[in-house]
C-alpha cells in the first residue's frame, strides 16, 4: 500500500525465493501472501511450467485470482552481442519469449548487457537497442535497458541513458539496481538526471562493506537496510522524480537458515518499506 511516507509500489524478484526451489505457482504464491503488489517472473521457471505441459492461459488466470500483478521478467538474450549471429540469435530468442510474457499479461522485460559486449561502441549499442525495442513494442512488450555494474560496455546510469539518447526512440525505460550503480560506479545523485518516467523499475537490495566493491558478488546482497546503501536517499530521489512504479526486492541468497519461504517474504516487504521511506 503507498502512502506519503511510502509512494511506491512493492514487488519481489523471484529470485529472492530461488533457495527454497519453489515451482512458478508457488512463487506467485507467496508474493501475494506476503502483501507485495507486484512479482517479477524469469523466464526459466516459465518455460519449465511449459515443459510440463502447462498453459500459459491457465497461469495467467491463476495469477489474476491471487490479485498480484506480474510486472517484470529477467530473461538473458544477446541482443547487443558483438558477432553479428550470436546478435541474431538472441533476437529470435527474444522474439519468442516476448510472445510467451505478453500472451501471460507481462508488460515487460529486462534487457541487459548479456553476451559479449567488449568493443561495442555505444553508439552501436544504442542501434542494436533500437532493433530490440522496435520487436518488443510490436509485441507489446516494452524492453527495460539494464546496466549491469560489471559488464565491460553499458555498466554505469551515464551509458544507459546514452544509448536512450542515441537510439532516437522517445519512451526507452531504465532499469535502476543500486548494487550494479555501486559495483559500476554510478554516483547515486546522476539520478537527479532522470524522470520519473524514464525508470522502467527499481530492484532494491543492498550490500555490506565488506567484501569491498571489486570482490563483492550477486551473493552478497543483503535485504535493504542491511548493509550501507544509501537506500533513504535514494527513495528521496526517486521521490522527487516523480517515480510511483514498483520497487523490487532482487537478492540472491543461497539459503535463508530456518526460515520459510513466506516468512523470508514476509520480512523482506518490511525491509524494504522501512529502508525506502521518504
Amino acid at each position: 500500500m503507498t502512502s506519503e511516507a511510502f509512494p511506491f509500489k512493492t514487488a519481489i524478484n523471484a529470485s529472492t525465493l530461488f533457495p527454497f526451489e519453489l515451482d512458478i505457482k508457488q512463487q506467485v504464491q507467496i508474493a501475494a501472501e506476503a502483501g507485495y503488489n507486484g512479482i517479477e517472473l524469469w523466464v526459466k521457471d516459465i518455460e519449465a511450467y511449459l515443459a510440463t505441459g502447462a498453459k500459459i492461459a491457465d497461469l495467467r488466470a491463476y495469477i489474476r485470482d491471487t490479485g498480484i500483478a506480474v510486472v517484470n521478467a529477467i530473461a538473458f538474450f544477446t541482443w547487443a552481442d558483438a558477432d553479428e549471429a550470436t546478435r541474431e540469435q538472441g533476437l529470435q530468442q527474444a522474439e519468442r519469449e516476448m510472445r510467451i510474457l505478453a500472451e501471460l499479461g507481462c508488460p515487460a522485460v529486462a534487457a541487459p548487457p548479456y553476451g559479449n559486449v567488449a568493443g561495442m561502441s555505444l553508439e552501436s549499442m544504442a542501434g542494436h537497442y533500437v532493433q530490440l525495442a522496435k520487436l518488443a513494442h510490436a509485441i507489446g512488450i516494452d524492453p527495460y535497458l539494464e546496466f549491469w555494474g560489471r559488464a565491460s560496455k553499458l555498466s554505469r546510469l551515464s551509458e544507459a541513458v546514452f544509448i536512450a539518447m542515441e537510439s532516437g526512440l522517445p519512451d526507452v525505460k531504465i532499469l535502476l539496481d543500486p548494487f550494479h550503480m555501486y559495483t559500476g560506479g554510478t554516483d547515486l545523485h546522476s539520478l537527479s538526471y532522470l524522470n520519473g518516467a524514464a525508470i522502467g523499475i527499481v530492484h532494491v537490495n543492498d550490500y555490506p562493506a565488506m567484501p569491498g566493491r571489486e570482490q563483492i558478488t550477486d551473493d552478497d546482497r543483503v535485504f535493504p537496510g542491511a548493509g550501507i546503501a544509501p537506500s533513504h536517499e535514494l527513495a528521496n530521489i526517486l521521490n522527487r522524480a516523480g517515480y510511483r512504479g514498483y520497487l523490487s526486492l532482487e537478492v540472491f541468497m543461497t539459503s535463508y537458515g530456518s526460515e520459510n519461504a513466506l516468512d523470508v517474504a514476509k520480512r523482506g516487504l518490511a525491509a524494504v518499506q522501512n529502508a525506502y521511506r521518504i
